[in-house]
């Protein structure tokens, strides 16, 4: 048992970066965050606000040393994001581990690798990717269906996310949020690109449709609008 031990924090992860901050997204913004995010992502996505997780050099870090500084911080969420954390296997034993310290949990994933392997106390966002994304294809097989069971077993446990860039992206996110009811299942968000849709227009739309789904804006863009990283 303490050699498996060892060896689970000994296992390595490819690191874009690790920092404090506020939690800008999702059902959680607004609270203190602690951001491991992992290096590599599977996509190409038209808008990428995160391009540097996989054109840049990365760190590679022993589990250990990551734990070692979210233990810096033990009040905070922590959340693993990317690029597409899902693409490391040893992304698993972390959130086992982060669990097991029993942290509140967020992962960040493009939908495009199978969520139900993720461990029931881990809360889920997933980001549909939508038609001017350019990767509106790359939705797992079952990842939908996923998401209702998580939140059917556990409430809360899975969030839905879609990135919208105009009218075309918000109807193609509307009708498939109606066709799978989406929003009666998971907690279900709509978050504008700065500078192509703006939070008047898309709030404009949701109003005109009465879809009961929550508008998001990207918190941390608003309070550090001269920054791109670590925030």
């Amino acid at each position: 048992m303490v050699k498996d031990a060892v060896n689970i924090s000994q296992r390595l992860l490819n690191i874009s970066e690790l920092f404090y901050s506020i939690q800008g997204e999702s059902t959680y913004a607004g609270l203190p965050c602690i951001f491991i995010r992992l290096a590599g992502c599977n996509l190409r996505c038209r808008y990428c606000d995160a391009r540097y997780t996989y054109e840049e050099a990365h760190a590679t870090m022993a589990m250990d040393a990551i734990l070692s500084f979210v233990d810096s911080y033990p009040g905070a969420l922590v959340e693993i994001t990317g690029g597409e954390p899902l693409l490391q296997k040893n992304v698993y034993p972390l959130l086992a581990q982060l669990v097991a310290k029993g942290r509140t949990v967020l992962l960040e994933t493009n939908g495009s690798l199978p969520i139900d392997t993720i461990a029931p106390e881990v809360i889920v966002i997933m980001d549909i990717k939508t038609p001017d994304s350019g990767s509106a294809d790359s939705l797992a097989s079952g990842n939908i269906a996923a998401a209702k069971a998580r939140n059917k077993n556990i409430p809360g446990s899975c969030e839905i996310k879609f990135v919208l860039t105009g009218r075309n992206d918000y109807l193609w996110a509307r009708d498939l949020v109606n066709m799978e009811a989406l929003n009666m299942s998971c907690p279900t968000l709509f978050s504008p690109i700065k500078g192509e849709l703006s939070p008047e227009d898309l709030a404009a739309w949701i109003l005109q449709d009465q879809l009961a789904i929550r508008l998001q804006l990207q918190l941390h863009t608003l309070i550090w609008p001269h920054l791109s990283r670590g925030i």
